[in-house]
C-alpha cells in the first residue's frame, strides 16, 4: 500500500532498528515503547489486520518471528504479545502487526 508507513519500513524505505527479518516478516523496535522491550512484528505484505485474509504461512512466520524476538531480546522470564484490530481496539496503523512487550513484570492486568 503506497502510503502505509509499515509497508515503507518493510521495504527499507524508512529506517528502523531491525531485530529480525525473513522473506515474509520483519520485526523492529517501536519508536514509542510501552515497556523496556517493545518490538513490532509485521508481515511484509499489506494486510489491514489479523482478520484481513492473512495466509497461514504468514501467520506461521509471524509466530516464528515472535519467538525469535523473545530469544534475541532475552525475554526468557516471559513476554506479552498484542495485536489490536480496528481503531476502537487502539490500532493506529492499519497494517497488521503484533507488539512483543517485555523486559519488566507486566502484571496480570491487560490495561
Amino acid at each position: 500500500m503506497e502510503d502505509c508507513i509499515f509497508c515503507k519500513i518493510a521495504a527499507h524505505e524508512i529506517p528502523s532498528t531491525v531485530v529480525y527479518e525473513d522473506d515474509l516478516v520483519i520485526a523492529f523496535d517501536d519508536l514509542n515503547p510501552q515497556a523496556p522491550v517493545h518490538t513490532l512484528v509485521i508481515p511484509k505484505g499489506h494486510y489491514a489486520d489479523i482478520v484481513d485474509g492473512v495466509p497461514g504461512e504468514v501467520l506461521a512466520a509471524m509466530a516464528h518471528a515472535v519467538s525469535e524476538v523473545a530469544r534475541i531480546k532475552g525475554l526468557s522470564d516471559g513476554f506479552r504479545v498484542i495485536s489490536n484490530t480496528g481503531a476502537a481496539a487502539g490500532q493506529t496503523v492499519m497494517h497488521f502487526h503484533m507488539h512483543v512487550l517485555g523486559g519488566t513484570d507486566l502484571g496480570e492486568n491487560l490495561l
